[in-house]
């Protein structure tokens, strides 16, 4: 997937969002473009929920463009961060765009509801999300990031580069354990174990930074 720019800071948003409303024509055209420009990550997130849909990668993103220009075009910014907002306009978008074709997606819309509060009212998956995560851009990508570090450490360490690091960091429901203790286990000496470990990190270092 092609490589977009960095999300805008809260300060840049906001000011951002200022000229969009307040500005020039020429400052809020220019605005507005920035606002998409540094949303396209999100963008990008948003449609790999779908991308078991029998549906072209490009053409996705370009549908949720859709949803992120409506979004720029509507946010109320004393509702919150923009990311999270937009990330609901995506997704209805997309969603439209699957059942328009008669296709059902096997992913769960964040905006669907999943129960009622105390006072009945409706209760979404991405109102259990924002209470955990408030910034639902960055909650996305270390998901991301983190099955792809479990799939580097699949495709690039040997199984004992792969045990040590689960062990080490008590991944996939392993305890974690001190370097003598790994050693103890495996039948091997805590030193080996160091040169094992720093090995393995590095490599996965490299390929993580391959992109």
């Amino acid at each position: 997937m092609k490589t977009f720019q960095k999300p805008l800071t809260q300060g840049e948003e906001t000011e951002y969002i200022r000229l969009l409303r307040e500005g020039t024509p020429e400052e809020a055209k220019q605005a507005k473009d920035i606002l998409i420009e540094r949303n396209m990550r999100l963008v990008a997130h948003v449609a790999k929920k779908y991308q078991n849909a029998d549906e072209d990668m490009e053409d996705l993103i370009s549908i949720g463009c859709i949803g992120l220009i409506k979004a720029v075009d509507t946010f109320d910014d004393r509702r919150g961060r923009l990311a999270t907002y937009a990330c609901r306009c995506i997704d209805n978008e997309l969603l439209m765009l699957l059942r328009g074709k008669r296709k059902t997606s096997k992913e769960v819309s964040l905006f669907e509801p999943i129960g009622q509060d105390k006072e009945g009212n409706e209760i979404h998956l991405m109102d259990v999300i924002e209470q955990q995560q408030p910034d639902i851009l960055d909650a996305m990508e270390l998901t991301g990031n983190i099955r792809r570090l479990f799939r580097l450490m699949k495709e690039s360490l040997t199984e004992r580069e792969r045990e040590i690091l689960l062990m080490r960091y008590g991944l996939s429901g392993k305890k974690e354990c001190t370097q003598n203790e790994t050693g103890a286990a495996l039948g091997i000496s805590r030193s080996y174990v160091s040169r094992i470990e720093k090995k393995a990190l590095n490599k996965l270092r490299e390929k993580f930074e391959q992109g």
